[in-house]
């Protein structure tokens, strides 16, 4: 047989070889304000599974609405709680409009929110924990949409949807609806009094992925008993989506206590920095994304808008990692 056609043979296997091993890996995409960039607002992550199944994780202010081309085909939007900058009280008009701590998210998404005007434009379920999912039930039947495609998932249970497992689990935080989201008088006399609508708890969550990836979103949450007997015991978290921002939610030195003594993922990826934290796509020194990346024992990846990070099922970092 032909030197050459062996090498070519080989070389043809090989790179299949490469397709085969990226095919079984969860994309994770981060949907900020500023390309290249982890700012003030950032909040979103879409998540895909090598089967093609994909998640959108708070869609908050950082996406420009359902027609956002960075969006793509989505099967599950995925709520932590309803505070605007999560649920999407309003949004960025266009991604790089503003500054990366100020961007420009002037589009008003009131009444109906950001979330709910993305689930309905791609026919998504959206998934939640405690009694958001009547609220958004409403929400969606008000628009012409099905209210049985908001799914409640209570502490404790999971959902399977397309191979994907979804767990909720507790997060300690507020949980209160801004009157903007409520219409009629009741919405104006809670606005006008300062006061929120309860809606239950916040909702942090386990997401099962096909290729053995447990991936622990932490929504807005303070240091939880359950972060070890729970998310590190029972479900072997190996990845961690947790926030840092301080004052609202634990900062970069709690955050740091929370991976490395309880949970104990193999890598983590930093979120809710409420800050600018990188110039031109590289961290910038003194900042709780810094104070985090330097406190955490194991990889920590920084969000940067738009740029791809897959993890392979035992929570390694394989393409895009940048840290």
């Amino acid at each position: 047989m032909n030197k050459w056609f062996c090498l070519a043979i080989a070389f043809l296997l090989s790179q299949l070889a490469v397709v085969a091993v990226n095919a079984s890996d969860v994309k994770i995409t981060p949907l900020g304000s500023h390309d290249g960039e982890f700012c003030r607002f950032d909040r979103a992550l879409i998540f895909e599974d090598p089967n093609g199944t994909r998640l959108i994780y708070d869609v908050g202010r950082t996406v420009a609405g359902p027609e956002d081309k960075r969006l793509g085909n989505i099967d599950v939007v995925l709520l932590s709680h309803v505070h605007g900058d999560h649920l999407g009280d309003r949004h960025i008009t266009q991604v790089n409009a503003g500054k990366c701590g100020q961007p420009d998210i002037s589009q008003d998404a009131t009444p109906n929110s950001n979330t709910v005007n993305i689930a309905l434009a791609k026919n998504a379920q959206i998934v939640v924990g405690s009694e958001m999912n009547r609220f958004l039930a409403n929400k969606v039947e008000a628009n012409g949409g099905n209210p049985q495609s908001v799914k409640l998932v209570r502490f404790g249970a999971s959902i399977e949807v397309g191979g994907v497992t979804i767990t909720t689990v507790p997060a300690v935080h507020s949980n209160g609806l801004s009157g903007k989201f409520i219409e009629g008088e009741l919405g104006e006399h809670l606005t006008q009094a300062g006061l929120t609508a309860y809606v239950g708890p916040p909702t942090g969550y386990v997401l099962k992925f096909t290729n053995g990836l447990v991936v622990y979103l932490s929504g807005d949450t303070g240091v939880t008993a359950e972060q070890e007997t729970i998310v590190r015991n029972q479900y072997g978290a190996n990845l961690a989506v947790i926030n840092i921002g301080d004052t609202f939610t634990t900062g970069p030195t709690e955050a740091a206590y929370v991976v490395n003594k309880l949970i104990k993922p193999r890598s983590v990826i930093a979120s809710h920095a409420n800050e600018v934290a990188t110039q031109e796509g590289k961290v910038i020194l003194g900042t709780k994304t810094d104070e985090f990346s330097k406190a955490a024992n194991m990889p920590v990846y920084v969000p940067l808008s738009g740029q791809t990070i897959e993890f392979n099922g035992n929570g390694q970092c394989v393409s895009g990692c940048q840290n």
